[in-house]
């Protein structure tokens, strides 16, 4: 969020808990990308707030995050003081999640990892829900390349680039033929706690279907060699692909993650690397 609008949602989310009866006299802001999180105090209560159109997906996370933990799966837990609910306040919804504090900044280890991951996709095959497949995602980084008007400072030859790999590589995986379940569709570090209580993922709003071998593909290289099963071919397709949307992402003119063009140059780099090394042709 720009630095006028993160004024607004930190107004929004602290008389949002004060209704609640929850006593806020501070904000501090934990990360800001296209959403805003805070850690409420002295309540030590996580806000996640953001523009309003994103109502529904914030509904999808509050009934999903409620659905896991019932399966014991390791995910954050919303804030038990107040209504599992999403809260609209002046132009943006709010939802209140528990705030653990961190146990340690190494980083964590591949094992734990792989373990973490396993067990929350063991806990997502225990309930049913409606959500995108993974291929529905490919094709939204696919439209916005497509779009100049969407991406204007993206060069051609980066855009063809980038239209072919997500192209070819959404064909391939979704050739490949093997088990789909629901996924976490972004279990990348940054939606890893380490806590107390052991791993928890965050950020549920992106689930999606698809292989398991998708969402390895956004973890380190080290946790596939812990991970049971995951199929070689398969995961190394999906790491180009995620790295290829994530490049088509923040070259979207309305992106708002922080230094996002410089990621966009640093991401295309990425790709082509990636591609060369694993030996695969996007043209084909």
């Amino acid at each position: 969020m720009m630095a006028a609008e993160v004024r607004h949602a930190v107004a929004a989310a602290m008389s949002s808990a004060s209704a609640l009866g929850l006593t806020v006299d501070d904000a501090i802001v934990l990360h800001n990308s296209n959403k805003l999180t805070l850690r409420l105090l002295p309540c030590d209560v996580v806000a996640r707030v953001a523009d309003g159109a994103w109502q529904a997906s914030a509904a999808f996370e509050v009934e999903l995050a409620q659905r896991l933990a019932e399966t014991e799966s390791p995910v954050a837990a919303l804030e038990p003081r107040v209504a599992p609910l999403v809260y609209v306040r002046n132009g943006f919804v709010v939802t209140f999640w528990t705030y653990y504090e961190p146990v340690s900044v190494r980083a964590v280890e591949p094992r734990d990892y792989a373990s973490g991951l396993a067990r929350l996709h063991a806990g997502m095959r225990q309930i049913d829900v409606a959500t995108p497949h993974f291929t529905d995602r490919v094709a939204e980084a696919q439209r916005l390349v497509a779009s100049r008007d969407q991406t204007p400072a993206l060069a051609d030859a980066d855009r063809e680039l980038l239209s072919d790999t997500l192209q070819s590589l959404r064909r391939a995986i979704g050739e490949g033929g093997g088990d789909e379940q629901l996924l976490h569709g972004e279990p990348h570090p940054g939606n890893l706690l380490r806590t107390k209580q052991g791993l928890l993922f965050v950020d549920l709003e992106t689930c999606c279907r698809g292989p398991v071998e998708f969402d390895i593909a956004h973890a380190p290289e080290a946790v596939s060699e812990h991970y049971p099963g995951a199929e070689p071919g398969v995961l190394r397709a999906c790491r180009v692909l995620t790295l290829a949307m994530v490049a088509a992402w923040r070259w979207d003119r309305d992106d708002q993650f922080p230094n996002g063009r410089r990621a966009g140059r640093e991401l295309l780099s990425e790709v082509r690397a990636a591609l060369e090394r694993y030996e695969l042709d996007p043209g084909r």
